[in-house]
């Protein structure tokens, strides 16, 4: 008699013909077709290209690391017009559009660029959500041409509307989605396969491997220092802004020290917040980018991003405290630059948090992120020293305009509860309640998310039975052999540790 195992192994060596795989998703209009790869995609992780695939606009072709734009079957266009060091991306980001790249040919940047990338490394799971939109059919020559190249070391997955006939001719298999039943996929010539257990079947590859260097902080200053053009932005804003300034409050008195201020501080959070508004777009440009391999690491880039911001806030609080002491008198001492940079970092560093650390829309992204601001008025007593209800009132120890005005000669007197010692430290540690509120709260979402991710290891093995092993010979081959092994030793390890948690 020959054991269950033996059909599995016997079947895997007479189905095998490719090394990797190509698979389409067909289905018609509304049927899931992109929401199932999108799930694919978040249970592997995955190299991924998006429908509507999105890049900063300003980037220069010519500067992503490591790559040969002369491999774009277009590029001999810009370089005969003297435009190859030039050219950019371009598109539409934050409302503002660059001009550069048309819709097709950045679709084609995308696929050339995961072609080079992955040339290198091997058995990688591509995920291409309508790669070929928009792109006109002298280019499919290039487009079978680098798939076939692809499918030699990774297995791909696409969905498309455009260039059906070619692309279905050179797949391997076939999954059709269903607008009618959603719970269940058609693969090849099963019938019904369960939604979710296709969705793990297929989603099986290496990570792609990429070491951060030194091109990539070259890439970053390239793009956001000397290509970004909203620093040039925020340099003329603030340039005229501060120069009105000077005009309308020169020559103030030093009982009206506390009023300059006040319109002081909003000048330079009004300089810093076009800026900030775009840190939304830049963070949704910047992880789909990271999908398509053009730059090693989002969490770089977040870094980098960071600390430009807060560059950016520490260069306006000095123009801030230049021109508040070119209008008025007494406040020269370095401890009022302090207070007015931290004054400024606890209203914008929570947008810097909500705009760049997390996955928030962009409108609920900037109401959170300017709370601050909000309940600075509301609740540090300095518009009105002295008011507010009791109990209510006692919230002034939160926010760091508080001590700020604990310290001005001219109200100082007037404030209510000031400290008698450590003023400066309670306003430097009040400027980064908003940060800490942040962190707890990722720390919450760090934990619920690990749960989840448990929960759906579990829900793995729950279905890695013989369906689904004959699923994965049906999709991947021979190949499937040692995948299914690997998975099996990982599952069995990820049981043990949740049986021992849960124990």
């Amino acid at each position: 008699a020959i054991s269950s195992s033996q059909n599995f192994r016997l079947t895997i060596i007479e189905q095998a013909h490719n090394t990797m795989t190509l698979t389409t998703v067909v289905g018609s209009s509304g049927s899931g077709k992109t929401t199932f790869l999108n799930d694919v995609h978040k249970s592997n992780k995955c190299t991924y290209i998006r429908q509507y695939h999105t890049m900063r606009p300003y980037i220069p072709v010519s500067k992503i690391p490591n790559f040969d734009p002369t491999g774009l079957p277009y590029w001999e266009i810009y370089e005969n017009e003297g435009k190859g060091d030039s050219i950019q991306v371009g598109g539409t980001m934050a409302g503002e559009f660059t001009a550069g790249l048309s819709g097709g040919q950045r679709k084609l940047l995308l696929f050339e660029l995961i072609c080079q990338r992955t040339a290198d490394q091997s058995e990688l799971l591509i995920a291409l959500d309508e790669p070929f939109a928009g792109v006109t059919d002298d280019f499919v020559p290039f487009i079978v041409e680098r798939l076939n190249d692809l499918r030699k070391k990774h297995n791909v997955i696409l969905v498309t509307n455009d260039h059906v006939e070619t692309l279905t001719k050179m797949a391997d298999n076939t999954i059709t989605v269903s607008a009618v039943d959603r719970s269940t996929v058609k693969v090849n010539d099963m019938e019904k396969v369960e939604r979710q257990k296709a969705i793990f079947a297929l989603a099986l590859g290496d990570d792609f491997n990429f070491t951060s260097t030194a091109e990539d902080v070259r890439f970053f200053a390239d793009v956001e220092l000397f290509a970004n053009a909203s620093l040039i932005g925020v340099f003329m804003f603030s340039l005229f802004a501060f120069g009105l300034f000077i005009a309308t409050f020169w020559d103030s008195s030093e009982d009206s020290a506390a009023l300059v201020l006040v319109a002081g501080g909003i000048i330079a959070y009004f300089c810093a917040n076009p800026y900030l508004l775009s840190l939304v777009d830049w963070r949704n440009a910047v992880e789909e980018e990271a999908e398509a391999l053009m730059h090693s690491s989002k969490e770089l880039n977040r870094t980098l991003k960071t600390m430009l911001t807060v560059f950016i806030i520490f260069l306006i609080s000095w123009a801030e405290f230049g021109v508040v002491n070119a209008t008025t008198d007494g406040l020269s001492q370095i401890k009022f630059w302090v207070a007015m940079f931290f004054d400024s970092a606890s209203l914008t560093f929570p947008m810097i948090c909500t705009g760049i650390y997390t996955k928030l829309d962009f409108q609920t992204a900037q109401i959170l992120g300017s709370l601050p601001f909000l309940l600075m008025i509301f609740l540090s007593t300095t518009f009105s020293p002295g008011s507010g209800v009791e109990g209510l009132k006692e919230l002034r120890y939160l926010f760091s305009r508080f001590y700020f005005w604990c310290m001005v000669p001219s109200v100082e007197d007037s404030m209510e509860g000031c400290p008698e010692n450590l003023n400066l430290l309670y306003l430097v540690l009040s400027a980064l309640v908003g940060v800490a509120f942040f962190l707890v709260i990722q720390l919450v979402g760090a934990i619920r998310s690990k749960k989840a991710d448990v929960e759906t290891a579990k829900l793995r093995e729950s279905m890695f039975d013989d369906e689904f092993h004959q699923l994965q010979v049906t999709l991947y081959g021979e190949k499937a052999l040692k995948r299914l092994n690997h998975m099996a030793s990982s599952m069995h390890s990820q049981g043990s540790r949740t049986k021992a948690e849960d124990a």
